[in-house]
């Protein structure tokens, strides 16, 4: 009997312990593996609080690790803080010899997106390699002494514990649970928010919501050459609807202009190619490759289209961060609007989706007689980089969610902020870039031809300030969430606003406003916004326009 009961109290205690090690406890939970996620946790730890970092992903960095190095700087002028930091030590890196092992640094060249890849007058660079980032996010990690959980994945239908409206503990789907006071959503998806029963918004808002004039449905709007230029036919039998639309067209209504809908825009994979014989991996043929469903271009090529390398950006050592281009590229166009929302199981099929288009894709462009000779024999000088994503074929670990869910919070950002129409009070950061979205949908225009809706860029005349509001959920939904990438913003704003570089500066500065808020002891909407701003300046973070 005695037997009996102490072994009762083993398992009791043994039962106890095994709670206590999948519960876990900080100042600062921040949910998400992205370059947001790990600029936060460094502010956080930068400004003494505990901080975890439970991260879905294995690989850190989001975008500026996968396959993103070609920077979309926009100004560069007003990237400062940690953001700058993470571009320092990109120059950093490429100063020394051993960087360069594909490629001599002389034979590489100085462009960049708008502004030279190597500043060496103020000792940053934007262009770079996918690892490069990577190991400095690594770096980070190991030089603040972070404490990152890898691969777990919030349990988005009961994980999230709120009471007196905070966030008390988040859970994931291993188990493990987490205990904070203040709480980031650093995710592309923002499934914490989501979960957390904070208004967001999917898609794209009628113009009228906001009185805008680049959001909804753009049809017959070519701001890129990203359109087909040439009236080809959208049918199998060029003329006849009758045997029926080609692939990857929709045989959907676009709708009208202005109308807000529920559509995305498209995302692709940052491929990073190579141009090295020594580096490279032929394109490999997908086990359910199918040569008709690239039909739609190869009648752009026979109509004269010739820009297929156009967005074959270079990075060091004879590589490239390779993008959409053209009126029928690497964007996987109307394949991702239920993403956002859907489960973890529908969105794997989704990227593998997009993983079994695009790669069939590049096989076509190398192989298919459709292709004009001169491109084939081009394709056949790239191939995957043999040293990039090695864990995963050589293909990008992070498909390009350019655009997911987009949080309602106490300030909405709009074109109206971005173009400079209104002043953005409460600045934490700034953005340049121009309203930036990529096609949403390819349709049959009333002659039965091919079209593409969506694609818009326009323009700020300078720099704009992107406000605390942003970042922050409305007080009555919930007091101790912040969010850094799924920020508030019409659909127009946002496409400037999402961009690797303002995705850092915003983690740092929620991480900043998350740190204040524990130390004030009040909601982060209640947060003294001039505690926040000295500590932004004293980080060195760029709020206002000063080129004027």
């Amino acid at each position: 009997m005695r037997l009996l009961f102490a072994s009762l109290i083993f398992s009791f205690l043994i039962a106890c312990s095994s709670v206590r090690e999948g519960s876990y406890e900080a100042d600062i939970i921040v949910y998400g593996g992205t370059s947001s996620a790990i600029t936060a946790a460094v502010q956080a730890k930068k400004m003494g609080k505990s901080v975890i970092v439970v991260s879905p992903d294995i690989h850190l960095g989001g975008l500026s690790s996968g396959g993103l190095g070609f920077t979309d700087t926009g100004n560069k002028v007003v990237i400062g803080g940690l953001a700058r930091e993470f571009y320092h030590r990109v120059y950093l890196h490429y100063a020394q010899d051993s960087a360069w092992k594909w490629q001599k640094r002389e034979e590489y060249g100085n462009k960049g997106q708008g502004t030279p890849a190597i500043d060496g007058e103020n000792r940053t660079m934007w262009i770079f390699e996918p690892h490069v980032a990577e190991q400095i996010f690594e770096d980070w990690v190991e030089e603040f002494q972070l404490v990152v959980h890898r691969d777990e994945w919030l349990d988005r239908e009961k994980g999230v514990i709120k009471k007196n409206g905070e966030i008390v503990s988040i859970q994931t789907l291993s188990g493990k649970k987490y205990r904070g006071k203040v709480f980031i959503d650093a995710t592309y998806e923002g499934d914490l928010m989501a979960a957390a029963g904070v208004s967001y918004h999917v898609g794209r808002e009628a113009n009228s919501v906001y009185g805008e004039t680049w959001n909804g449905v753009q049809v017959g709007v070519y701001q890129h050459r990203h359109y087909f230029m040439d009236s080809i036919s959208a049918y199998r039998i060029p003329g006849d609807p009758s045997s029926g639309l080609l692939p990857e067209i929709s045989p959907e209504n676009p709708g009208k202009n202005g109308e807000g809908d529920r559509r995305l825009q498209a995302y692709n994979f940052r491929m990073a190619l190579s141009r090295n014989p020594d580096n490279r991996i032929p394109f490999p043929k997908p086990t359910n490759y199918d040569s008709n469903r690239y039909e739609l271009l190869a009648r752009v090529y026979a109509a004269g289209w010739n820009e297929t390398f156009w967005k074959f950006d270079p990075i060091p050592n004879l590589k490239t961060d390779t993008n959409n281009h053209g009126p029928f590229s690497t964007d996987y166009i109307g394949k991702n609007y239920d993403y956002p929302e859907a489960s973890y199981e529908r969105r794997k099929e989704i990227i593998r989706e997009h993983e079994d288009y695009q790669k069939g894709l590049m096989y076509f462009l190398a192989n298919d007689s459709r292709v004009p000779e001169n491109v084939r024999n081009e394709i056949g000088n790239y191939g995957l980089a043999k040293d990039e994503f090695t864990d995963n074929g050589n293909w990008p670990h992070q498909i390009y969610v350019r655009e997911a869910r987009r949080m309602i919070g106490s300030y909405v950002m709009t074109e109206h902020d971005v173009l400079g129409a209104k002043v953005v009070p409460q600045s934490v950061g700034m953005g340049s870039y121009s309203l930036d979205s990529h096609n949403t949908q390819r349709f049959v225009t009333p002659g039965g031809f091919v079209q593409n809706e969506g694609d818009i860029g326009v323009h700020p005349k300078q720099p704009y300030s992107i406000s605390y509001g942003t970042l922050v959920p409305r007080e009555e939904e919930c007091k101790n969430l912040l969010v850094s990438v799924c920020v508030s913003s019409s659909h127009t704003a946002f496409g400037s606003i999402r961009m690797e570089p303002v995705f850092m500066i915003l983690g740092q500065s929620a991480a900043a406003a998350a740190s204040l808020s524990i130390d004030e002891k009040v909601s982060v909407q209640e947060l003294g916004y001039e505690k926040l701003r000295n500590v932004l300046i004293e980080e060195k973070q760029v709020l206002e326009n000063e080129l004027n």
